[in-house]
């Protein structure tokens, strides 16, 4: 139930910061993102694949959300400040991780413009999206917390606030 809770928040389809469509969220119990916290891409706000927590450490699931892209080449900001942790390539996809104290924000496929051990102010320009993760232009944005996995939305904005319901 919490995943499919989870699902769906994610795929709320923000718009533009200051727009009509976001204000009506706002007010709709849509948390707003966290003071110095920005989308790492501009434009509308479309998540096409939701974060999904896994059942255990190892276990499958979506470890942060993937978000729409005008197009590749375009340019990918830092959702906070802080230092460049990693910015090389995993695998064979390029990846830049930004750490905040005990969180670590990542994205990807995207070549640095910028290396480890630099610093970087929220909504730098620090690098170029790249093709290779979705089927249409897309960044994916994960956020560790202390090592753990968690939603990106609960920074960014955009999970639905906890409501309780009475019993029966």
């Amino acid at each position: 139930m919490r995943r499919a809770l989870l699902a769906l928040a994610s795929l709320l389809v923000l718009g533009l910061p200051g727009s009509p469509a976001l204000a009506g969220v706002a007010h709709a119990g849509v948390a707003p993102a966290q003071p110095g916290w920005v989308w790492p891409v501009d434009g509308a706000r479309v998540v096409v694949r939701p974060y999904l927590a896994p059942a255990t450490p190892y276990a499958a699931g979506h470890r942060g959300v993937d978000l729409a892209v005008v197009a590749v080449g375009d340019a990918v900001l830092a959702v906070t400040s802080g230092v460049v942790h990693f910015a090389g390539v995993v695998v064979d996809r390029p990846v830049i991780t930004v750490r905040t104290g005990q969180v670590l924000a990542t994205v990807e496929p995207v070549t640095p413009l910028v290396a480890a051990g630099d610093q970087v102010e929220v909504g730098q320009v620090i690098g170029v999206l790249e093709p290779g993760h979705c089927a249409r232009p897309c960044v994916h944005l994960g956020v560790r917390v202390a090592g753990e996995y968690v939603s990106p939305l609960l920074y960014l904005g955009g999970l639905q606030r906890a409501v309780l319901l009475p019993l029966g």
